[in-house]
C-alpha cells in the first residue's frame, strides 16, 4: 500500500476553504430559529410605539430562496433601506419545521397561508394593519423597485395619518 504524502500548506488551505464556506453559510442565515416570536413581536411592538413607527415582519425561513432574495434585494437599494430604516421596527419571523411560531401565525392572522415570504404590518398597539402576499411584489425572477417601495410607502405611519386641512363639520 503507497502512502500519500500530502503538503501540510495544501491541508491548511482546505482547511481555511472549508471554514470559510461553513462561515458564509452561517452569516446568510436571516431568520434564528431559536427566537419566541411572540416575544420578538411584543418587542417590536414596544418599540415602535416610542419611536412612532410600524413593524415589519418578514414571515420566512433560511431555506426560503425567496426570503434571501427579498432581503438582498432591500438591502442593495439605498432607497428602500431608507424606508424601512424611517418608518419599520424590522423583525425576521421565522417558520421551520423545528419553530413554526404558530402562537405567532395566529395572532397575526395565519399570514402563512399566502407562503413565503410573507410580509405583516403592525402598528405600535399591536393591531395587525396589512398581510402582503410577496408574490405581488415580485417581477421576472425578482422583485419590483416599484412594487415593494410602492408597499413600504402605503403603509408608514405618515400614510396611514393623513394630514387634514380643516376640521370636520359638526353634523355630517
Amino acid at each position: 500500500m503507497k502512502t500519500i504524502n500530502i503538503p501540510k500548506a495544501f491541508i491548511m488551505f482546505i482547511l481555511i476553504i472549508s471554514f470559510t464556506i461553513v462561515n458564509a453559510q452561517e452569516t446568510k442565515k436571516l431568520y434564528d430559529p431559536s427566537l419566541d416570536g411572540m416575544k420578538q413581536i411584543k418587542d417590536a411592538v414596544s418599540l415602535a410605539a416610542k419611536e412612532g413607527k410600524h413593524v415589519l415582519i418578514q414571515y420566512g425561513g433560511n431555506w426560503c430562496s425567496w426570503c434571501i432574495k427579498f432581503d438582498a434585494f432591500c438591502k442593495s437599494d439605498t432607497s428602500i433601506t431608507r424606508i424601512i430604516a424611517a418608518n419599520y421596527i424590522p423583525v425576521k419571523l421565522n417558520y421551520d419545521p423545528a419553530n413554526k411560531n404558530d402562537a405567532a401565525n395566529s395572532y397575526l392572522g395565519n399570514p402563512s397561508r399566502f407562503g413565503f415570504p410573507v410580509f405583516i404590518i403592525v402598528d405600535g398597539k399591536g393591531n395587525v394593519m396589512h398581510i402582503q402576499d410577496s408574490s405581488l411584489l415580485e417581477e421576472n425572477a425578482g422583485y419590483s423597485k416599484q412594487k415593494v417601495t410602492g408597499f413600504f410607502s402605503q403603509w408608514t405611519p405618515a400614510a396611514i395619518k393623513p394630514k387634514v386641512s380643516k376640521p370636520l363639520p359638526a353634523k355630517i
